[in-house]
């Protein structure tokens, strides 16, 4: 993706089932799980760079002495600054004796992250401020450990203002900054209430003395049952990781399966992320070992290590999101490498076409390094098909009784053979430093520079991309830089579909202006004198959001109706065109298809942002409330 867009965020959460002395024992450190915890998140940097945040709560402690802690950074390495500010505090402890490793309470009491429950955040804003109160965990306080929750997250909801609402009615005081902190305060709300409803059963029977009766509620404590009551009206894609003060965790996923979650659990821990790779890697299991959070259930470890997986809403059809295969997620996880190299397989045939065969003055290549792996898998193809023409002209050349010579041989197979050179190099320095200045433009069309003496003026250069959003860096960046090796003709090929609506389950695209798909079909329907279409379906989305989410229509469908995929894509690339250049070759952008998006990713077919399907009535909602605010030329989130 050329385009910087703000996505997904990652969890991480690690539940030690060990007492300290065994980890020591067998792996050297009585933190160990501070130190993978560490590595859980490394491993997932990719899904957030806005910043960080970890917590840790610790059983079994006195009344009087802290048990849940939490850090947060929004520093230029957040992680890094968490975590090398602990360890230079714990390495402190050590040098002074009062930490020694041999004696692990010594950890316990003295070392605020030398806990038993750890979770940890990445960070990608699509909401709310960028300052370190924005970062996660969230953190709802009280002097009962059973009224104490720390939450985590990767999600939108589609209707937090319904939600606010809803505590406002209650007679709660809100605070308008984020949905995490509107579900922090949901999620808070059964909390508390479900605390009362135990202390008064408890209190009312006497069997209990007032010191016990902390652990009995805690003990009789559901997270389960009280997650079910608290996202009952939520709309939206989430995974949610959390921790009450007593030391029961939960991990949640939507109903529709949009946020990914996965996990494993051995004797010793039960450990989460948002992606399967890093926990394979960073605690060394195997692929088998690794299972994915059923939509709609709720995992819940209790403080004393008790362990259940229960259903808290309805499953829907699952719709996990594509994007996670195309982009978000590592490519080394073994099904998203393979799904990365069928979607870049499936262009083949395209790219042929449109270079009409001729590969001898083909150059292919890739922008940028996430769209790698599809290219493997287009030029695995391309040789393929190579290797077909050959094999048929050699056997026509048998079956007539010639026999080739060697300079039919070479034309057939060498000179004629695809031609794969690194094009496009991308300056991450100068990406992160603009990205705080994003009006210097002049600066922004840098960010990529050429290979040159490698395409020349007959050439064709195809160039594989992982998707393409708002084609802003497309034009003002790559398509620039291209041009300077003065091709004969330029075909970017995008894995991912045209995007053509917005997404409110966690990537920060929705504002619908921006999308160049769109920017496409207004600017055909008023190249063909259908302007009035435009205000049509404006009206039709205003009376579609007088109705409930639920009974709402996608009114902008209609926008693309009458127009073919392929006039969309001409049509794109005439908007892209980098005439400012002086370049005037031939450009030409081609997109994969939704039924080939779908069969290179079977188990990820969320596609609302292509085919304008939305899997809940908040989505729905979402993009006739973004058609709106463009066509009143209003800016900002569509669903807030």
């Amino acid at each position: 993706m050329s385009d910087p867009i703000a996505h997904e965020c990652g969890i991480a959460l690690i539940r030690l089932l060990k007492p300290f002395e065994y980890f020591e024992q067998k792996y050297g450190t009585p933190i160990y799980g501070f130190h993978q915890l560490f590595m859980l998140m490394e491993k997932q940097h990719n899904r957030g760079q806005d910043g960080a945040g970890i917590g840790a709560v610790k059983l079994n402690i006195p009344p009087g002495k802290p048990y849940i802690f939490r850090r947060r950074s929004i520093e230029s390495n957040p992680l890094l600054d968490i975590f090398s500010k602990i360890l230079e505090h714990y390495n402190h402890q050590l040098e002074k004796g009062i930490i020694v490793p041999e004696f692990p309470k010594t950890v316990k009491d003295h070392f605020e992250f030398g806990a038993e429950v750890l979770m940890g955040h990445l960070r990608y804003g699509t909401s709310g401020s960028y300052g370190v109160t924005s970062c996660h965990p969230y953190f709802r306080r009280s002097n009962w450990p059973t009224k104490n929750l720390m939450l985590v997250g990767n999600f939108n909801m589609t209707n937090d203002i319904e939600l606010n609402q809803e505590l406002i009615a209650r007679g709660q005081h809100p605070i308008f900054d984020t949905d995490t902190q509107t579900v922090l305060e949901e999620i808070g709300y059964h909390l508390d209430e479900e605390h009362n409803t135990i202390y008064r059963q408890v209190r009312d029977r006497g069997t209990s003395s007032k010191k016990d009766i902390s652990h009995v509620i805690s003990e009789s404590l559901d997270p389960a049952k009280i997650l079910e009551k608290a996202s009952s009206q939520w709309d939206g894609g989430f995974c949610l990781a959390g921790i009450i003060g007593n030391g029961d965790a939960f991990v949640l996923r939507d109903p529709s399966g949009i946020r990914p979650c996965f996990y494993f659990k051995t004797d010793e821990l039960i450990a989460f992320a948002s992606e399967r790779a890093p926990l394979m890697t960073v605690f060394d299991q195997k692929i088998e070992c690794i299972e994915e959070v059923n939509p709609g259930s709720i995992i819940v470890i209790k403080n004393d290590g008790r362990f259940y997986e229960r259903s808290y809403a309805d499953p829907l059809e699952k719709k996990s999101c594509s994007f996670e295969r195309i982009y978000f997620s590592r490519g080394n996880d073994a099904d998203i490498y393979t799904e990365r190299k069928k979607l870049g397989a499936m262009l083949t045939e395209q790219a042929i076409k449109a270079i009409d065969n001729d590969l001898k003055n083909t150059v292919f290549s890739f922008v940028p390094n996430t769209a790698e792996i599809a290219y493997y898998g287009f030029m695995d193809k391309l040789y393929e098909v190579r290797r077909l023409q050959v094999k048929e002209a050699l056997l026509e050349a048998m079956a007539k009784e010639k026999q080739p010579t060697e300079a039919i041989l070479d034309e057939l197979i060498l000179s004629n053979w695809p031609r794969s050179e690194k094009i496009a190099h991308k300056d991450i320095k100068l990406r992160t430093f603009i990205s705080q200045e994003e009006e210097r433009e002049v600066l922004a069309s840098h960010v990529y520079d050429v290979t040159y003496g490698v395409v020349s003026e007959r050439d064709n250069l195809v160039v594989l991309d992982d998707s393409i959003v708002r084609g802003t860096t497309l034009k003002r960046s790559i398509l620039r830089i291209l041009s300077r090796i003065h091709p004969r003709k330029i075909i970017i090929l995008s894995t991912a579909p045209q995007i053509r609506y917005p997404d409110c389950y966690g990537i920060d695209m929705s504002e619908m202006g921006k999308f160049i798909a769109f920017q496409a079909a207004i600017a055909l329907l008023n190249e063909t004198g259908k302007t009035e279409v435009i205000k049509r379906i404006y009206r039709s989305c205003v009376h579609e959001l007088k109705k409930p989410m639920t009974e709402q229509v996608n009114q902008v469908k209609r926008i693309y109706q009458g127009f073919s995929t392929k006039q969309i894509s001409q049509k794109i690339a005439e908007l892209v065109y980098p005439k400012e250049s002086g370049w005037e070759g031939e450009l030409e952008i081609l997109f994969q298809t939704i039924e080939n998006l779908h069969s290179a990713t079977p188990g990820h077919v969320g596609d609302w942002y292509f085919s304008g399907d939305y899997p809940t009535p908040g989505g729905t909602a979402t993009v006739n409330r973004a058609f709106v605010k463009y066509y009143e030329k209003r800016a900002g989130r569509s669903y807030s």
